[in-house]
């Protein structure tokens, strides 16, 4: 029972009967599934890692993902052009943070993607994907308008600018995820399907000369494509699959995650799969899939060119990453350090999805932003 009537003209009774509830719902369903797998986890990563209580852990994924829901309750109140402005400060903020990783960041296994800023340690580029996909879409969208912005010419470059950071890390799955948005944007636009082809194409040798000028990303495909080599990750992940079976060990009783160097974090899936089994993995895969198809069906019915290309940006973003930490949680697909999404341990990574849902929750809602240009 609710209550907040129809005709009521609050701001939380617009809110109410505005917003996607059953997104929202499912958000918070996978924000309750990530709670009780950290849970779950967390002794044994503790005592992996060394110097930590045993939910010490647990402790902070709880705090940032509080801190994650009244983020997304907040930001989905506000009007797309308040939407926008945010964007555009936190894509500056973002992008001046992730500059500052090359001269001062932290680096963690060859690669400088952290920050240490008054005792908190901050991942610039998982909030530059967020504001980067709002900015880009009010730039493509301003250019349709005719409104005497070079918008191609101006996301072309902040795509660039953002790519070329990212790979100086180097990251280059955090510089596909930031390519995949621009690339839906552009599909969704209307791009011409020729220079489509030549994006896919660019995309293509991009990936090529990571392979052969990376040394990390040879390793990893490498590792991939060849069944002898040193697969010990991802060999744990599959026996905790295996192990799991159909409803699983039950909640704490996995014993694989004690091996298992990224059980909290990019392997977190393949505790879920020995400890609930194969089909509370399948209702996570269903969840991801609901938030995404449920996002883009509210689009149809959408006049407004920016709310569907920040939209649409927001939403690949989030299943792509989804989509690739369980496949090479399962082998299907190289390893690539990327979080599942609400799931996964991790303060950046929490916080910068839940700016990006609050935005989409903000850009879906039935009367948001009604009457405005773009």
């Amino acid at each position: 029972m609710t209550y907040f009537t129809r005709t009521d003209v609050s701001l939380l009774g617009r809110w109410w009967w505005t917003v996607d509830r059953l997104s929202l719902a499912a958000v918070l369903a996978l924000m309750a599934i990530g709670a009780a797998m950290i849970l779950a986890v967390s002794p044994a990563a503790a005592q992996r890692i060394g110097g930590l209580e045993s939910f010490q852990l647990a402790q902070r994924q709880i705090f940032f993902l509080t801190l994650a829901t009244v983020t997304i309750l907040a930001i989905s109140l506000v009007s797309p052009r308040w939407i926008r402005r945010l964007a555009v400060c936190g894509f500056l903020a973002s992008a001046a943070l992730l500059a500052l990783t090359l001269v001062a960041g932290v680096e963690i296994k060859g690669a400088s993607r952290w920050l240490n800023l008054a005792g908190f340690s901050i991942q610039p580029s998982e909030f530059v994907k967020p504001c980067f996909a709002v900015t880009a879409a009010w730039m493509l969208a301003a250019q349709k308008h005719d409104q005497g912005v070079p918008g191609y010419a101006i996301g072309t470059g902040l795509w660039l600018l953002v790519v070329v950071m990212l790979l100086a890390q180097p990251d280059v799955g955090q510089a596909f995820m930031v390519s995949a948005i621009w690339g839906i944007q552009l599909f969704v636009a209307g791009l011409p399907v020729l220079i489509t082809a030549l994006l896919v194409l660019s995309l293509a040798v991009g990936l090529a000369g990571a392979y052969v000028f990376l040394p990390h990303v040879t390793d990893r495909i490498d590792r991939f494509l060849d069944p002898s080599a040193d697969r010990y990750q991802v060999e744990r992940a599959m026996e905790a699959f295996s192990r799991g079976g159909l409803f699983g060990q039950g909640p704490g009783e996995g014993r694989v995650k004690a091996s298992l160097p990224d059980a909290h974090s990019d392997f977190i899936f393949a505790v879920a799969g020995e400890e609930m089994g194969f089909v509370v993995c399948l209702a996570i895969v269903a969840l991801f899939a609901f938030i995404v198809l449920r996002g883009f069906s509210r689009l149809l019915q959408d006049e407004s060119l920016f709310r569907v290309l920040a939209v649409a940006g927001l939403l690949g973003q989030f299943g792509l990453q989804a989509m690739i930490n369980m496949a090479s949680s399962l082998h299907l697909m190289p390893t690539k350090g990327m979080t599942l999404p609400f799931i996964s341990y991790g303060g950046s990574s929490v916080l910068a999805l839940a700016l990006g849902m609050g935005m989409v929750l903000a850009l879906t809602r039935r009367r948001a932003g009604m009457g405005e240009a773009l």
